[in-house]
């Protein structure tokens, strides 16, 4: 097999495993004693290891502020926290809790020491003046298993609304400098969150695989983070005590943001900026309501226009992964791909975007705002009635 040349970004240092979170306090404070500690709304408070890592904050002589993020962050609250903390000069954010919290937290570090708008490089909005940092040092501590904005270089900002919009504001000086990955922590996740955050990653997988920039190195950590998801999204959706798909999930979602950084992603997310930003779907809920269908409207695109593409080969490979069956044929293979999506979608019981106030007459404003830098990378060039036809079946 011959391995085309490619490029890798940035990386944050990963420390993976059952108690990983525990060295956090160690860790935080080599880099001073200020610390800004940015959490969601309650995930990390209601773990086990809350009380333990606040003595371990106390012990390490770590004097800190906490910033709680609610939900999805937008411009606004990265402005103004870092108009309310940049004068106390922190020498280290610590994000932890899911994506949105993780992407406050970068967005943040990245703007403590310019002191300027998020506004100025957010991709498609005002000026995209480009980011000369410096970056706070930043550590990702992850308590879902979904984004892997853990290890991005991206932070996701929303605005919600008719004019609304999901946006990057992305620079590898963002990189967090240590991930601190425990599947410990997922174990107070609600099933609702297993499924919407599980099928994220795993959409982000999929869509990496066969991205028009994938490459031997991503394609590798997709395929072993697509074999995990497989074994253990239902698993732990069922069961959040099962601490083997705890593990299989927090390495699905955190190799999917490795690969996601590195070679893009699709359709799925290109349609999920949009939906997000105009109607209160979740972003987890919008991609695994639509990989489906958008796999399928891929895969038909691809026989009819590029039937010799290699993206055909590497869905009959996902499809013979899911399905368990190595004998299948490449149709088959297509076929047993997307009705596994399906009744996972079914299964984790994510509801379809009609639940969430989409109609048909919003379909044409979803499209349009459909061709950000997600969509650059799907394998094949879909025309506005294709994306529209992934939009309508989902309604």
């Amino acid at each position: 097999m011959q391995i085309e040349p490619f490029s890798l970004s940035r990386l944050p240092r990963i420390e993976f495993g059952s108690g990983a979170v525990a060295r956090l306090p160690t860790l935080a404070a080599a880099f001073g004693s200020r610390m800004l500690l940015v959490t969601g709304a309650g995930s990390v408070k209601h773990s086990t290891c809350w009380p333990q890592l606040i003595k371990g904050f106390r012990q390490a002589g770590l004097n800190w502020a906490q910033l709680i993020v609610p939900g999805e962050p937008s411009p606004d609250l990265i402005d103004d926290a870092v108009r309310t903390y940049r004068a106390e000069n922190p020498d280290v954010v610590v994000g932890i809790g899911g994506g949105s919290a993780l992407d406050a937290a970068k967005a943040i570090a990245g703007l403590l020491k310019p002191g300027n708008s998020v506004r100025d490089h957010l991709e498609g909005v005002g000026p995209e003046l480009p980011y000369r940092g410096p970056a706070t040092p930043f550590i990702a501590v992850p308590t879902t298993a979904g984004t892997g904005s853990e290890c991005t270089k991206n932070a996701v900002l929303s605005v919600h609304g008719h004019d609304g919009f999901k946006k990057s504001f992305r620079d590898e000086q963002l990189v967090a400098a240590h991930a601190l990955v425990d599947p410990d922590l997922l174990a107070t996740c609600p099933p609702a969150i297993v499924a919407a955050n599980g099928m994220d990653a795993f959409t982000q997988l999929l869509e990496s695989y066969v991205s028009s920039r994938a490459a031997a190195f991503t394609d590798s950590l997709a395929w072993g983070g697509m074999k995990a998801a497989r074994d253990g999204l239902l698993e732990l959706h069922a069961n959040a005590g099962n601490a083997d798909a705890r593990g299989k999930m927090a390495y699905a979602a955190m190799v999917s943001g490795i690969t996601l950084a590195q070679v893009g992603l699709g359709s799925v997310h290109g349609l999920a900026a949009p939906l997000g930003a105009f109607f209160p779907i979740p972003h987890g809920v919008a991609c695994g309501t639509l990989v489906a269908t958008a796999t399928r409207v891929n895969i038909e695109a691809l026989r009819a226009r590029a039937p010799t593409h290699p993206a055909l080969e590497k869905y009959a490979l996902a499809g013979r992964l899911l399905s368990r069956n190595s004998s299948l044929d490449r149709n088959a293979a297509h076929t047993a791909l997307v009705d596994t999506l399906i009744a996972w979608t079914q299964t984790l019981g994510l509801p379809t975007l009609a639940h969430y106030g989409v109609s048909p007459d919003d379909i044409p404003r979803i499209v349009a705002h459909s061709r950000g830098s997600s969509i650059k990378t799907n394998p094949v060039m879909l025309d506005d009635a294709e994306i529209a036809a992934i939009v309508a079946d989902r309604l």
